[in-house]
């Protein structure tokens, strides 16, 4: 075997343990269907609170999910790798696969059957993804198909971000573009003038807490669902105002 063909070959395996490493989790069934939408993404604010999922760096390829799914909402920001199976007449040739990121719910709709229009009823396992992201894996006539789908890391550019709103005794930070898990399980943020204080989630990635923080830096230590925590410090500056948006760092794979 000539260099070129061993570098080749090496890089060829070098890829494939990367993405064994990154994608470490099982097929798992389910159906999906797409969102009828007209910039081929669920751009309105959904469940998640995201708001514009372009600003929010999510794009076209975005999906909401049935309850069994969604969790309450503790699902929004995570990643799903779909593919479409099992259909020779609607499945892309080759069964390609998508990532897409968690932006909404479906919601249940009980007055049809699971297996004629109520696609996210209780307990079915469903993703009404974007029609971009959908069209990837699938063709965009096809009313719903078989998939299946696992978790995946997310991989994000840029710092995860702070959005400011609420009031001047209601404080609220809707938390998006996070790494790695993207789910967010704990929030704790701190001013210049009090320690750390914990948050709770209000809906979606939408954190609160009943404390005054005007004119006061703000720091934030935000825990995803794989158990890492990363603490973001004096991320808004003393003169913050609702509405602003404020990066931070990122979360790193080991």
């Amino acid at each position: 075997m000539g260099a070129l063909q061993s570098t080749l070959l090496y890089l060829i395996l070098l890829h494939s343990c990367r993405i064994v490493a990154y994608k470490n989790q099982e097929w798992k069934k389910a159906t999906a269907t797409y969102a009828k939408d007209l910039e081929g993404s669920l751009v309105t604010e959904g469940a998640c609170g995201y708001g514009d999922l372009h600003k929010a760096s999510y794009g076209k390829h975005s999906a909401g999910l049935s309850t069994m799914l969604f969790d309450r909402g503790s699902a929004c920001g995570a990643c799903y790798e779909i593919r479409c199976v099992d259909h020779i007449l609607w499945c892309v040739m080759g069964s390609p696969s998508v990532v897409v990121t968690v932006t909404d719910f479906c919601a249940p709709n009980y007055g049809l059957s699971v297996d004629y229009g109520g696609w996210c009823n209780f307990p079915r396992e469903h993703f009404e993804m974007s029609k971009t992201a959908f069209a990837e894996i699938a063709k965009n006539k096809a009313d719903i198909v078989p998939v299946q789908y696992r978790r995946v890391k997310c991989e994000r550019s840029g710092g995860v971000r702070f959005t400011m709103s609420g009031g001047s005794h209601f404080y609220q930070v809707l938390i998006s573009n996070v790494g790695l898990d993207g789910e967010v399980i704990a929030v704790k943020v701190k001013g210049s003038r009090t320690g750390w204080i914990p948050m709770a989630r209000n809906w979606g990635q939408n954190w609160h807490c009943n404390v005054n923080f005007q004119n006061q830096p703000l720091s934030f230590e935000v825990t995803i669902s794989g158990g890492k925590t990363l603490t973001s410090y004096n991320v808004a500056p003393a003169k913050w105002m609702l509405g602003q948006t404020f990066e931070g760092k990122q979360f790193q794979d080991e």
